[in-house]
This record gives C-alpha cells, structure tokens and sequence, in this order.
C-alpha cells in the first residue's frame, strides 16, 4: 500500500452504522492506493509496478502491505499524482455518478449543495464545472469562511453561502439571477436539507448520500404536492452492484481523464504517517476539518 484516505464512511463502518461491514476482526480502510510487487501465475490483468485500487469496499487499505485476488483489484494509470489516485475510487466516482445519474442536465444550469467542503463536495465544484454546469454551495458558518469562499471558488464554484444566508428572505432574489437548481445533493439532513428542497425548481430531485447531521430529512408535503419534488438516495456501492467491473473502470478511467486535464484535483489533504493513525483519526472527527487525513505507508 502506498496511501490510504480516512473518509467518514471509514469511520461509520468502524462504529458498525455502515451499510456494509466485515467480519471481525478486519482491517479499517475502504479507499487507498498500492502498487503490484509480484502476481500469480495465472494473472493476466495487473503485472508488477502497476497502482492498483480496490474494486469494492471492504478491503481494509490500512495496512502496509497485502495479497488480494485479481478480481478485488482494479489498476489505475501511475501518471496521475499520488493523492489523486488514493481519493479516486470513492468521492469523486459518487461526485459524477450523482451529477449524471438523475436528472438530464444541460450546459448552464445550477445544482445545489450542502457540505460543499467535503471530499464529495469538492468533486462536484469541479466536475460540475468541466461539464459547464453552475453550483450553488453550502457551508456552515465559521471563523474562516472567507478562506473556505475562496478556496471552493478557485476549486469552480460559482456561488459560495452559509447555511443560515440560505434561509434569508433574500435568497428570492438571489434566484431572478441563477437558474432554479434541478438537482440538490445532501449530504447533511436535518434542516440543511429541507432547505436545499425548498429552493429546488418544480419536478427537481434531491439526492440524498450522507447523514452527517444524524436528522432525518424532512420535507414538507406541500413541496411534494405542489413543487412535485423527487427524493432519492445514492450509495456508490450499490451502483457497482448494478454494474460491471468494466463499467466501475470505464468510470475511473474518465475521472483520470479530468485529472490528466488539470479539472480535477485531490481534496486538501494532510499526509499522516500510518503509525500515527490514532492522531490521523482523531483529526477525522473534529468539526470544521477541510483537510482530508491521508495515511502514507
């Protein structure tokens, strides 16, 4: 293994509130890269020296070094950087399926999203820029929001609010300048979401992939009824479930393309040597981290 992300899944598979868990006793970590050292005799799709990424979640990529099967191994070109290849295979995939998946977006309009600092969040700014899409992000209020503006809007995004600047009355004409949003993705729940759903156009859909408020998402019947809203869900291991191994590839494989083209970049990151986990994990979990804990091996 070379290096391997702390995402917040990681940490929700390590609390048994996951949608998937291992048989104990297991190895934590569901992204990361390594590299090939030697193969089998009968494998044909990996040779040594080649990055490779897991297929599917569960692998346990904390670790420094590990023998897997061919097939729970999908190789990743080496000529993108390092903690791009780590933070492939789950953030960004789960960023361009959401984007793609739901509703039929064309060139100029908005999409709308909460924790738009988070790995998955900063993956849509970009990407959503590439395909000439404008966001609409939101984030909490903190001491730095400046920075945390100008950073998202380097990243490509268009529109930068907090949460409480969302539920102001002026946000009505905010939208006689901005294309309603016909798709919202929530990460969060609670009242962040219901406020997402509020400023959704007619027929639009939310989809909903994270829960880090630990709040239901609420809507109000009246926006089901009169505004004919959709909710959804995206889990990106179900995707794979319903898709071949050669169509999770075909996918990363368009993902390096926009990193080789320089429209998409690894979330920030803060390299933490795999010895060090503990302090790695702990950083994880406090509140207002835009750095992404990578472990290096």
């Amino acid at each position: 293994m070379l290096a391997a992300p702390i995402n917040p899944s990681d940490i929700n598979m390590i609390q048994g509130n996951y949608g998937l868990l291992p048989k104990l006793p297991a190895v934590g970590g569901n992204e990361g890269v390594g590299q090939v050292v030697a193969v089998g005799s009968s494998v044909t799709g990996v040779k040594p020296g080649d990055w490779v990424i897991p297929a599917n979640a569960g692998l346990g990529t904390w670790r420094t070094e590990a023998v897997f099967s061919e097939e729970a191994l999908i190789g990743v070109p080496n000529d993108i950087p390092l903690q791009s290849a780590a933070t492939l295979g789950v953030n960004p995939c789960t960023a361009y399926r959401m984007l793609m998946d739901f509703e039929q977006l064309q060139p100029g309009d908005s999409v709308i999203q909460n924790a738009s600092n988070s790995g998955v969040g900063q993956a849509v700014i970009q990407i959503a820029a590439a395909l000439g899409l404008r966001t609409i992000n939101v984030v909490r209020d903190r001491p730095d929001i400046q920075k945390l503006t100008d950073r998202l809007k380097n990243l490509g995004a268009e529109h930068v609010i907090t949460e409480e600047e969302l539920r102001k009355h002026e946000m009505k004409n905010f939208f006689k300048d901005v294309p309603q949003p016909r798709l919202a993705l929530n990460c969060v729940g609670g009242r962040s979401s219901t406020e997402l759903l509020r400023h959704l156009a007619r027929g639009g859909t939310m989809v909903t992939y994270g829960g880090m408020a630990k709040q239901p998402v609420i809507a109000s019947v009246s926006l089901l009824i009169f505004k004919d809203l959709k909710l959804r869900g995206f889990w990106l291991s179900q995707w794979k479930k319903d898709h071949s191994p050669e169509q999770f590839k075909g996918l990363i494989l368009t993902l390096c393309d926009l990193i080789r083209q320089g429209q998409l970049t690894a979330p920030a990151c803060s390299k933490v040597p795999l010895q060090d986990y503990q302090r790695a994990l702990e950083t994880s979990m406090q509140p207002f981290v835009s750095s992404k804990q990578i472990l290096t091996m």
